[in-house]
């Protein structure tokens, strides 16, 4: 038996990789023995959970200076989270040389840059929608999903403010990048994209399971 299991372990959601096939469940739930027998099991967790697994077949990856020609541009390369990391070797390999800006737009949403050179040239960290109304549990959500009104109650003021300002910080971010990094290309992850996709400005491609794709490629460069 040489199949192996891909692992992201998220905040929110857990999602694995087996045969070319992919899973979900909610990482409060998740359970390693909810996995198929296989030979090698690759993980990448940033969650606040901590597994403990005495199996030589386990191996939790760390981020590191390079991927073939994409450059890290942390000083200490273990430091840049692993999700980002390998999402950004799969819009590498994606990409084929044009460079991009890669969005995770999750329990926070994250934005890396990288040139068509392949180095990195940094990124942001902000909370998520859902993060970001639970800043204020005093203050209710309504249905409305608009970032063009004004709300005439409480719960829809809230709800377009908060929707407004991730919108709009993501388009200003990455309409500046697009700037500051001609022809290169948008790829977006994470669960909460279909929150904000109708208000996007930008031209984008869209995998929810970027991350996985980036753990599978790193396992077969690394052996």
């Amino acid at each position: 038996m040489h199949s192996r299991v891909f692992v992201d372990i998220g905040n929110t959601n857990t999602k694995w990789k087996f045969e070319g096939n992919y899973f979900l469940s909610s990482t409060d739930n998740f359970e390693f023995g909810k996995l198929p027998e296989c030979s090698k099991i690759w993980i990448s967790n940033v969650s606040t959970r901590s597994f403990k697994l005495n199996n030589p077949d386990v191996t939790y990856i760390k981020s590191q200076a390079r991927y073939k020609s994409l450059k890290n541009i942390y000083n200490d390369p273990s430091l840049l989270g692993t999700d980002r990391w390998l999402g950004m070797i799969s819009s590498y390999e994606m990409s084929q040389g044009k460079g991009f800006v890669l969005l995770d737009i999750g329990t926070a949403v994250t934005i890396d840059a990288v040139n068509k050179e392949g180095v990195h040239q940094g990124g942001l960290i902000f909370p998520g929608l859902d993060k970001l109304r639970l800043t204020f549990n005093n203050f209710q959500v309504s249905s409305i999903a608009s970032i063009s009104e004004v709300g005439q109650s409480t719960e829809d003021a809230w709800t377009i403010g908060t929707l407004s300002l991730i919108v709009n910080s993501i388009n200003q971010k990455v309409n500046k990048l697009k700037l500051d990094l001609p022809d290169s290309l948008i790829f977006i992850t994470g669960g909460g994209y279909l929150q904000i996709r109708d208000f996007l400005e930008f031209d984008h491609d869209y995998n929810e399971n970027i991350v996985l794709d980036g753990l599978e490629l790193y396992a077969d460069n690394v052996g």
